[in-house]
């Protein structure tokens, strides 16, 4: 063909047989792929509805009790909540995120080419996630006794690492329900495994950096804790146990039978509330699971996130000015007489806001949490109505427990002084109180947190110099009722003139004797004015009783 007949042919093909032969060519492909996505679609949903639905039955199969399941009934006979029903009555309503909402066993049943649908499903044995108290955002971990007793073989152990990872990274306080051995083992794990395993604790490294970095670590006990979960209970800042069915102990009654031939012993005889809330093991006790639950909301509402922040402030309704005329009487001006010290620290605190820890135990000592006008204090008292408040081995321990948690939440204390030395006798020294007492005054002057002091009658010898004397410069008053020295009179006189009355007895007679004793015991007692320590600036302060809750309001305001 000639070029001209070439120039022809091109010019006549006009631009719609071009578009025609376009469509011819895309079409056939568009046809094939249309027909491939029709026959995709019947195999599989393109919206993972398949999956999603497992989730969501697994989910529901979760949260259902199974009233005929032998664990279930049994937590219930108990008198006990379910682990679900505990999460719900906790946390704020709709506040609840689990992490972990499938983990656990499942049965499958297959069906047609790849699909599959859960027959059954055992879930873990730990329900964990998010939750808020009173608006406070917190990770929790909750035991349920009703699958394996909370043993390792129903647990998933990475889900309990997990979660106390998560505490960590985000700053976030955790919550520990515990019932059961919180993951901890069972002899039949090694028939599980097929062979026995020396015992590891992979959880508690987390723990360690939780409470170094002062994330609040809060538990309760709400049913037998065994072994493993005994520990991150007692581990924890605060520790609280319902009493009507909790128990705490390091291996159950049978072992127990076994190894010291102790038997017939109940959950409750081995450790229940009358054992470790007595014995500092668990802080307070709760009448109930509800109790429980709210002794956690309290304790945290007086908490940081984390060591590196300060304590919450809230709103006080209680005027810092409110005068306290009760207490410039409350202090009784006969010395041996008594009275009630937690009436001192419920008259200068804001109204309602005292919360005692460790009520039931090392009773020469007083503990808890407070406000003023709405800052968060510590808050720590001797107790003169148990053993006119000399402080024995308990009451010392008590005392470097509350410092160091004070110290690790930046919590500023405020403490009031009534105390006439360590505790003496065989009994104080047969269980080690001098050991557990200079233990404590190196708590006291190791810790930073600022400490304000009510010398509100007695402060005697080493005791009485280490409360007083742990930070420089003091900040301290005393009260009008204020008496101090390094040896009480009583006995003190005899130590110090024992040689003259000694030799006056010996001379002109006990009556003699005794009337010299008294002469002496009024000249010091003169001696002893707490005016004249001021004089020489030993008191920096004598201060109207009345006017502590404005002079204490102030401190913590400006700390």
């Amino acid at each position: 063909m000639s070029p001209q007949g070439d120039k022809t042919a091109s010019s006549s093909s006009s631009p719609k047989d071009r578009l025609s032969q376009v469509t011819n060519h895309i079409s056939p492909l568009e046809n094939t792929s249309h027909k491939r996505r029709q026959k995709s679609v019947g195999a599989l949903p393109p919206d993972y509805s398949d999956i999603l639905s497992q989730i969501s039955t697994l989910q529901k199969l979760a949260i259902t009790p199974d009233p005929n399941h032998a664990g279930y009934s049994r937590q219930k006979a108990a008198g006990k909540l379910w682990v679900r029903e505990r999460v719900d009555r906790l946390f704020d309503p709709g506040t609840v995120h689990e992490v972990g909402s499938i983990a656990g066993t499942v049965q499958w049943k297959k069906l047609a080419g790849i699909k599959e649908e859960p027959t059954s499903f055992i879930p873990s044995n730990n329900v964990q996630g998010f939750g808020a108290l009173r608006r406070r955002k917190v990770v929790f971990t909750a035991d349920d006794f009703s699958i394996r007793a909370g043993h390792a073989d129903g647990a998933l152990v990475q889900k309990t690492i997990y979660i106390e990872k998560l505490a960590i990274e985000l700053r976030l306080p955790i919550i520990k329900l515990v019932d059961g051995s919180s993951g901890g083992g069972s002899v039949t794990t090694i028939k599980t495994l097929g062979y026995s395993y020396i015992p590891g604790v992979p959880s508690f490294k987390e723990v360690a950096k939780q409470l170094e970095l002062g994330i609040p670590n809060l538990g309760a006990v709400l049913g037998p804790a065994i072994g493993l979960g005994a520990a991150r209970v007692v581990s924890c800042h605060f520790s609280v146990m319902a009493a009507d069915i909790g128990s705490l102990f390091n291996a159950g009654p049978k072992v127990v039978a076994n190894a010291t031939f102790e038997e017939g012993l109940s959950f409750t005889d081995l450790g229940g509330p009358g054992m470790h809330c007595t014995n500092g093991t668990i802080d307070n006790l709760a009448p109930d699971e509800e109790g429980c639950f709210e002794q956690l909301r309290t304790v945290l509402s007086y908490l940081p996130n984390h060591g590196l922040e300060l304590p919450p402030v809230i709103k006080s309704e209680d005027q810092v000015e409110r005068d306290c005329q009760s207490l410039r009487t409350i202090i009784p001006r006969k010395k041996e007489r008594m009275y009630n010290p937690r009436a001192i620290i419920e008259t200068v605190v804001d109204i309602g806001s005292w919360f005692e820890i460790g009520a039931l135990w090392g009773t020469t000592a007083i503990t808890g949490l407070a406000r003023l006008d709405g800052r968060p204090v510590g808050i720590i008292s001797l107790n003169c109505e148990v053993n006119a408040g000399a402080l024995d081995a308990a009451g010392s321990q008590k005392l470097t427990r509350h410092l160091k948690f004070l110290d690790t939440f930046n919590i500023p204390l405020i403490q009031f002084i009534d105390v006439p030395g360590y505790a003496i006798g065989t009994v104080a020294e047969r269980t080690a109180t001098m050991r557990h007492g200079v233990a404590l005054g190196t708590t006291y002057f190791s810790t930073t947190m600022p400490v304000f002091s009510v010398v509100t009658r007695k402060a005697y010898g080493v005791a009485g110099g280490i409360m007083l004397d742990c930070r420089d410069p003091r900040m301290r008053i005393a009260w009008p009722s204020g008496e101090w020295g390094s040896l009480p009179l009583e006995g003190g006189l005899e130590v110090g003139h024992a040689a003259e009355l000694k030799k006056i007895e010996k001379e002109s007679g006990k009556e003699a004797r005794e009337k010299r004793y008294k002469e002496l015991d009024e000249e010091y007692r003169r001696l002893m004015n707490p005016v004249r320590t001021a004089n020489a600036f030993g008191a920096e302060e004598i201060a109207d009783p009345a006017l502590t809750r404005r002079i204490t309001s102030a401190w913590v305001k400006h700390v």
